[in-house]
C-alpha cells in the first residue's frame, strides 16, 4: 500500500514537472525567436519552414537600428522616464501609505475608499482631460507630459498601506520619545522598513512606465521625445517594413527590465530574510 502510494505520489510529480516544463517552453520560445531574428536578414525571417535559429549573424538589423534611426534617444527617453516615474511613484505611494496607516484624519477613511475607486478607471477614461491639461500647460512633447500626469499611483498607496499596517506603532512611538521628528522617523524608519514593498513597487511601476504606448502617442510628435515602445513600431509602415530591426530593438529594450527586475528582487528578498531574523 505505501509502496502504491508512493509510485502515485512519483507519477504525480513527473506529470507536474512535465506540465511546467512545457509552460517555460511555451513562454521562453516566443523571446527566444525575437533574439534569433534580430540577427537575421529580411529574406530568413520569411522563409517556410520557419527557422528558428539563423544560418550565420547578420548584424545589419543592428547597424539599421543604431545607424538610420534614433532608437539611442528613445532608449534614453524610456530610461528617463521610467526611473523618474518609478521614483516619484514609489515616494509620493510611500508617504500616502504612511499617511492612511500611521495617522488618524477627519475623512481618513472616505479618502481611502475613493482613492481605491480610482483603479476602476481605465486610462481611456483620463486621457481627454489630461491632455487637455498638457495642452494648457504647455507641456506637450515634453518630458513632464510624460513623468508627472502618472507619478501619483493608487495601487502604489493601498500596497504600502497594506505593508505598513504591520510596522508596530511602538516603533514610531518610541523614535518620538527620542526627538525623531516625522521626516527623520519616515526616512530612517520607514524606509528601511519597506525594502520589500518599495522594490514590489518599483518593479510595477517601471515596467508601466517602460510598456506604456497609449499615453505618449497622445502627447508626443516629435521623433525625438518618442520613447522605445512609441518608436520601434514606426519602423513597420506601407512603405517600410524593417521587421529585423523591430526585434532587434525590442530585445535591447528587454534588458533594462531585466536588471530592474534583477536589483529589486535581491532587496526584495534581503527584505524578507531580514524581517524574518528580526522577528
Amino acid at each position: 500500500m505505501i509502496s502504491g502510494n508512493r509510485a502515485a505520489t512519483r507519477m504525480w510529480q513527473v506529470l507536474g514537472n512535465a506540465v511546467l516544463l512545457l509552460v517555460i517552453f511555451l513562454t521562453v520560445m516566443p523571446y527566444v525567436y525575437m533574439v534569433s531574428a534580430s540577427f537575421k536578414p529580411g529574406e530568413e525571417l520569411f522563409s517556410i519552414p520557419v527557422q528558428i535559429f539563423p544560418d550565420s549573424l547578420y548584424w545589419g538589423n543592428y547597424d539599421l537600428l543604431f545607424g538610420r534611426t534614433s532608437f539611442v534617444r528613445w532608449f534614453f527617453n524610456s530610461v528617463f522616464i521610467g526611473v523618474s516615474r518609478m521614483v516619484l511613484a514609489v515616494v509620493i505611494s510611500l508617504m500616502a501609505g504612511y499617511a492612511f496607516a500611521k495617522f488618524d484624519f477627519r475623512f481618513k477613511n472616505p479618502l481611502f475608499i475613493l482613492l481605491l475607486a480610482t483603479l476602476t478607471l481605465p486610462i481611456y477614461v483620463l486621457i481627454v482631460p489630461l491632455y487637455s491639461m498638457m495642452v494648457t500647460f504647455g507641456w506637450t512633447d515634453s518630458y513632464i507630459a510624460l513623468i508627472l500626469p502618472l507619478a501619483a499611483q493608487a495601487i502604489g498607496v493601498f500596497l504600502s498601506r497594506q505593508y505598513l499596517l504591520s510596522i508596530p506603532d511602538e516603533i514610531l512611538d518610541s523614535a518620538r520619545v527620542d526627538g525623531a521628528g516625522e521626516w527623520g522617523i519616515f526616512w530612517r524608519i520607514i524606509v528601511p522598513l519597506s525594502q520589500p514593498v518599495i522594490a514590489v513597487m518599483a518593479i510595477l511601476f517601471f515596467t508601466a512606465s517602460w510598456n506604456d504606448y497609449i499615453w505618449p502617442l497622445v502627447v508626443l510628435t516629435e521623433d525625438r521625445m518618442f520613447t522605445v515602445s512609441l518608436g520601434l513600431p514606426t519602423l513597420v509602415g506601407p512603405y517600410s517594413q524593417e521587421y529585423g530591426a523591430v526585434m532587434a530593438g525590442s530585445f535591447l529594450s528587454t534588458v533594462p527590465i531585466m536588471i530592474i527586475f534583477l536589483i529589486m528582487q535581491r532587496r526584495f528578498i534581503e527584505g524578507i530574510t531580514q524581517g524574518a531574523v528580526k522577528g
